[in-house]
Parts: C-alpha cells; structure tokens; sequence
C-alpha cells in the first residue's frame, strides 16, 4: 500500500473534524469504526511528520554548533 502523502496542516486540519464530528456526535455507529482508523492514519502522518522535522532541526543546530567551534579556533 503506499503512504499516503499529506502536508502535516492537511492532516492535523482533517484529524480535528474527525474529532469535532465525534463531539458533536455526528457520525453515525456504521461510520465510527470507519473515522477512528482515518484518525488512526492521520495521527501517524503528523506523528512522522513532526519527529522527521524535529530531526532535522537537531541536525542543522548541530551543524551551526560545529561550524561555530570550528570558527573559534
């Protein structure tokens, strides 16, 4: 199967009206299931999303770091 491609506002935007039609008690018990794997999926987007991006910015800080320490001697 492939993964889904979508930007993490994509997904978190679609996740929270999953999450406010289930407050709101919009969606129906033949649907439930249906919604909860959705959310399921779209949670694990933004979840990837966010380590792969917090991942890169410890990179890039670590390389400022090393440029820096380089510059001072």
């Amino acid at each position: 199967m492939k993964k889904e491609e979508l930007s993490y506002t994509e997904a978190f935007t679609e996740l929270e009206n999953i999450v406010r039609e289930l407050e709101q008690g919009e969606i129906s018990v033949d649907k439930l299931s249906e919604k909860v794997k959705r959310a399921s999926v779209l949670i694990k987007i933004c979840k990837d999303k966010l380590t792969t991006t917090e991942e890169d910015v410890e990179k890039i800080l670590e390389e400022l770091h090393e440029k820096e320490q380089e510059e001072e001697a």
